[in-house]
């Protein structure tokens, strides 16, 4: 038998759970602490069926699933009593013995969903913490990471303020060597013209 094979034995067996149920007294206490343990055993059960189902099916096709089973078990119990209502005491009351044994297969049946249900919560309960950690990461790497920003515009500004300067220093020194030139320039004229005028005079 492979696994898809005893994956689909489990809805038979949940099925056959909440089948039994309608052969069992509904009165839990008086008769005895022995029938409370056999609804308890059948709530056990059919819970570890809806948990099985949550991880071989998953939670949404194993819950139409489980839904399928209860409809189904449900009316087949309800045809049952019907037919062999003396079977099981009833001689009048019908009505309300077909809503008993509708309410004790859905009761039971809701068992298998809270089953499911369990998995899932702890499952999105995992989910919700490993996405609130990445949030909590992501948000210290965005805040390391605009410090870095912030770090790297400041040494940009450093950078550029320097080269300004430099600039402006070669700007003044270029400057400061073309008034000395001209100075130069307008002296050395002024001698050329005074050597002129001399020589012109003798």
């Amino acid at each position: 038998m492979n696994k898809k094979q005893l994956y689909y034995l489990t809805p038979a067996l949940l099925g056959i759970l909440v089948f039994s149920s309608n052969f069992l007294s509904t009165d839990l206490f008086q008769i005895g602490f022995q029938n409370f343990a056999v609804w308890f055993s059948l709530s056990l059960l059919v819970f570890a069926c809806g948990w099985f189902m949550n991880h071989t099916f998953g939670y949404i096709y194993g819950g139409k699933v489980v839904f399928a089973v209860v409809v189904a078990t449900t009316i087949i119990s309800l045809v049952m009593v019907f037919i062999f209502n003396k079977y099981f005491g009833f001689t009048d009351l019908l009505t309300e013995n077909l809503i008993l044994f509708s309410l004790r297969n859905i009761t039971l049946g809701a068992m298998g969903f809270f089953g499911m249900a369990v998995p899932e919560v702890i499952r999105l309960q995992k989910e919700n913490e490993t996405l609130r950690t990445k949030g909590e990461n992501y948000e210290s790497l965005l805040e390391r990471s605009k410090k870095e920003a912030d770090l790297t515009i400041q040494e940009a500004k450093i950078k550029a303020e320097k080269i300004i300067f430099e600039a402006e220093k070669k700007s003044n020194d270029i400057l400061l060597k073309k008034e000395q030139i001209e100075t130069n320039l307008k002296q050395f004229i002024q001698i050329e013209r005074e050597l002129i005028n001399k020589y012109e005079e003798e």
